[in-house]
Parts: structure tokens; C-alpha cells; sequence
């Protein structure tokens, strides 16, 4: 059978690599892909991003199932258009997805139906938000209400930044449409972790536990990215916890998603932030599986994705239960010179090795011209490596990272290290 994955990151490098590890695997199309998937001999890059044309394409070369990676072709509603012509395809509607295209959406759903989360209040216009961040004082934290490419939240540990944060999307419209409406929301303290499932309307199917490092310097310092790399599993992350999560958050998301009438379909995300007396409140939602964390979950991930995302598409997620890698895997990011404010591009990359039993490298944002592996992005490789314990992933990792070089190149070298610091 032949699969189409729509993106062009890391994520979709990893759900392509995985999908056709499958025997029952013709070719996985990736739309628009990038370098690492022009590399590889089980994948075939399509230039076509624009979803009308892309279910046009998918009922010329009889595509059985297409899986969505990024946000913004949800946002604009590609499921909508797959569907209304038959086809088969895994993402929420773009109605569904406003749990992550609209912040203040997914505040006010998350309030009706008593979904643990920061107390908050939306703003349109600039005085009355700068009024409320004085009442409240800070640390406190400034979120864009739409889209921002994992630019539009500012944790803002001081009364100024939280006016300036402000004032950058209200005022000088840095953002864009994104930041017209922002919402202003108490600071929660603790540990992240990323909580990921799959859910087809009705069914859910939790994935691997990961924790994400979004700051771009070791110990948490530096700029909020995109993601600097992450691993899996979360050792936050309990049973316990994990029935709690599932029965406090993610089960009253898709229950109240089907009683507001627009159920859930797709990977559901939910960030987390575990106090120190280890209770979760949820910070956002996402409508995708995160990046950097499903290269470490696909890493691990020993059951055949393609019969996973049959059952998905099928409203049959109940009937199966995934089989993992015992192992950890650690992802590090090596992103570009510049990122994340002006990535730069054309670097020329050299040195990947080949993948092994204990080590993958997804490519993000690379380019293959004349047989050349540029930079074309700001996160440009995720490397990842297993261990039998988050140590040993995290030196298989930083071993091959060794290997690779591009002019610039900037990745942590502290992934794992809130694992490594537990008792």
C-alpha cells in the first residue's frame, strides 16, 4: 500500500521512517519533505503543499491513508477537504484543532469542562492586559492567541518583560494575525513533561511518556525554541500520574470535544506541568505529535505503525496495544547558526552515520541539492541514540553528534539531565 505523510520536518521524517519499516509498504509519499527524506530509497518526496491538490494526488496514485505531521495544514482544514471526498486520513478538522490554533479556545474549553489548567484572562486591546499584569504581578506568562511557530509564549519572570511581551504583540503586531488576542495566564511552577496520545473521535491510545528541553542553552537558559531535544520515557511520568493524567485530562478533552459537537480525531498533546507535590495542570494542547518528541517515540516504538494507523482511521484504536523498546531513547536537536531568531541557511552538512541498531539521525530542516546536504532551517538534525538507561542514550547520542558537522551548528549538551538529577 502506499501512505502520504504531509510536512516537511523532523516529526514527518520520523512517522515516514517508521511507516515504511512495514512489509506491507509500497511508498511513503512526504509532502514536501526535506533532505533526509530525498536520502532515503523508502520515501519519495511530492513538491506539492497545497491540500486540494494533495487529495487530487492521493486519488491519482491511490494512496490508502494519509497522516498529517505540522499544525498549519490542520489549521487550514485539510482534513475537512480529505474527508468531504472520501478519503482516509488521520488529523482533527480544522474546527477540532482550534484546541491548539486558538489559545483562548482551548482556555475557555478547558474551563467548561473543569480540565486542570493556569488561571487566565483574554486580551485584544493593550491597556486593559497592562492593567492586569499589574494586578497580578509576575512572574507570569504572555501567550499569542494564535499560531506562532513556538514563538508566541513569553515566560516572563519580570513585570517589564511581561509589559514588553505585551507590547510586541498588541502594539507592534510582531506576530502578526497570531498575536491580535492574547492570553495572559498565571505562572505554573514544577516539572514539563509532554503527554501524547492517539485518539480516533471515540477511542484513545496513550503513546510513550517524553519530556521535551525548550530553552536553547544548557540548564534551561536561553531563548524558548521549538524544542532542543527530548527523550523517552519520562521518568515523571508514574503509572500513577499516568492514570491521573488520563482520567483527570485527556479522557474529559475527548468527551468534551464530542459533546461540543466536534469530536476529536488525530494525535492529541497535551503539555503538562507537574508540581512538586506531583499534581498536573495542562499548559496547552496540540493537535500533532511534538517535535522533538516523536523522534524518540518512533525510535522506540516496536509495533507496526501502518496497522496503528489503520485502526485509527478506523474508530478501532480500543482493539490494540502498543509494544515498546525497553531501551530510552534521547534525541538531541543540533539546530542552526542563528536559531531562533534568523536561522541561517546553506550550510553544507557532512558526516552523518549510517543508522545502527542503537542510533537514528531525522533530518528537519535540510536540503538536498546535487547530491549536497545543506541547512535549510532553524533545527536542522535530531539525533537520536538508545541506552538500556538514560545515560547510556544520552552518550550514544553526543557519540554520533561528534561525527556531524555544518558551520554554526548549535544543540545542547545537557538533554536528559532532569532524568539524570532523579533520586
Amino acid at each position: 500500500m502506499k501512505i502520504l505523510v504531509v510536512g516537511s520536518g523532523g516529526r514527518e521524517h520520523a512517522l515516514a521512517w517508521k511507516l515504511a519499516q512495514s512489509e506491507r509498504i509500497q511508498t511513503v509519499f512526504v509532502a514536501p519533505g526535506n533532505g533526509g527524506t530525498a536520502l532515503d530509497e523508502r520515501l519519495q518526496n511530492i513538491a506539492i503543499t497545497d491540500p486540494q491538490e494533495l487529495a487530487q494526488f492521493v486519488q491519482q496514485e491511490n494512496v490508502a491513508l494519509t497522516v498529517v505531521g505540522p499544525e498549519t495544514p490542520l489549521a487550514a482544514g485539510i482534513v475537512n477537504i480529505f474527508r468531504a471526498q472520501g478519503l482516509k486520513i488521520f488529523g482533527p478538522t480544522r474546527e477540532a484543532a482550534q484546541l491548539e490554533s486558538s489559545k483562548d479556545f482551548a482556555k475557555s474549553f478547558m474551563q467548561r469542562h473543569a480540565i486542570p489548567t493556569a488561571e487566565y484572562q483574554t486580551f485584544s486591546d493593550v491597556a486593559p492586559a497592562h492593567a492586569y499584569i499589574d494586578s497580578k504581578g509576575a512572574p507570569i506568562v504572555i501567550k499569542a492567541d494564535g499560531l506562532a511557530a513556538g514563538k508566541g509564549v513569553v515566560v516572563a519572570m519580570t513585570l517589564e518583560e511581561a509589559h514588553a511581551a505585551v507590547d510586541m504583540m498588541l502594539s507592534d503586531n510582531k506576530l502578526g494575525d497570531a498575536g491580535a488576542r492574547v492570553v495572559i495566564e498565571e505562572f505554573l511552577a514544577g516539572e514539563e513533561a509532554s503527554f501524547i496520545v492517539m485518539v480516533d473521535g471515540k477511542n484513545i491510545l496513550a503513546l510513550a511518556t517524553s519530556q521535551d528541553h525548550k530553552r536553547l542553552l544548557d540548564h534551561d537558559e536561553g531563548p524558548n525554541t521549538g524544542g532542543m531535544g527530548a527523550y523517552s520515557p519520562a521518568p515523571i511520568v508514574t503509572p500513577a500520574l499516568h492514570a491521573r493524567v488520563m482520567r483527570e485530562i485527556i479522557q474529559p478533552t475527548v468527551q468534551g470535544m464530542a459533546k461540543d459537537g466536534i469530536p476529536f480525531s488525530g494525535f492529541l498533546y497535551a503539555g503538562l506541568m507537574i508540581d512538586d507535590k506531583g499534581n498536573p495542570k495542562t499548559l496547552e494542547f496540540n493537535c500533532r505529535m511534538g517535535d522533538p518528541e516523536t523522534q524518540p517515540i518512533m525510535a522506540r516504538l516496536k509495533t507496526d505503525l501502518v496497522g496503528v494507523m489503520e485502526h485509527a482511521v478506523n474508530g478501532t484504536l480500543d482493539t490494540i496495544e502498543l509494544e515498546w523498546d525497553r531501551r530510552t531513547a534521547l534525541g538531541v536537536v543540533m539546530a542552526a547558526a542563528g536559531y531562533p531568531d534568523a536561522p541561517r541557511k546553506g550550510d553544507v552538512i557532512t558526516g552523518i552515520p549510517a543508522e545502527d541498531a542503537d542510533s537514528v539521525t531525522f533530518h528537519a530542516g535540510t536540503a538536498l541539492n546535487d547530491k549536497q546536504l545543506t541547512t535549510s532551517g532553524g533545527r536542522v538534525l535530531c539525533v537520536v541514540g538508545l541506552g538500556d538507561s538514560v545515560k547510556m542514550a544520552q552518550k550514544k547520542a553526543y557519540e554520533v553528534i561528534d561525527h556531524i558537522h555544518f558551520d554554526g551548528a548549535q544543540y545542547r549538551h545537557d538533554i536528559g539531565w532532569r532524568a539524570l538529577k532523579r533520586p
